[in-house]
């Protein structure tokens, strides 16, 4: 049993020192792992831009009515309002990336 200010103080510091402190721990390396390599002109599609067709082939594959935003917005109000906002979105998602 500990009692007074800085007996407590110890006790409590001592013990998150030793519950927090760094443990050696073996992990598995990466030295035997046989990894596929993709060929230039794959790898050259993954760095090209969006098309203002693939924005809008993933919008329509999101469920109209989930994923509200803070201000209420969710992917039917972008679906219904495709032809005001594909410009914005598009210019939005090619920034981002």
């Amino acid at each position: 049993m500990v009692e007074d200010v800085k007996p407590v103080r110890h006790a409590v510091f001592s013990y998150f020192v030793a519950y927090f402190q760094a443990q050696h721990v073996v992990r598995s390396g990466v030295d035997n792992l046989q990894l596929r390599v993709l060929s230039f002109a794959v790898g050259s599609s993954l760095i090209k831009p969006f098309s203002v067709e693939e924005v809008k082939a993933t919008v329509w594959d999101c469920d109209s009515f989930k994923s509200q935003g803070p201000d209420g917005i969710n992917f039917g109000f972008i679906k219904d309002f495709w032809l005001d906002l594909k410009d914005d979105i598009t210019r939005f998602v090619l920034e981002f990336y």
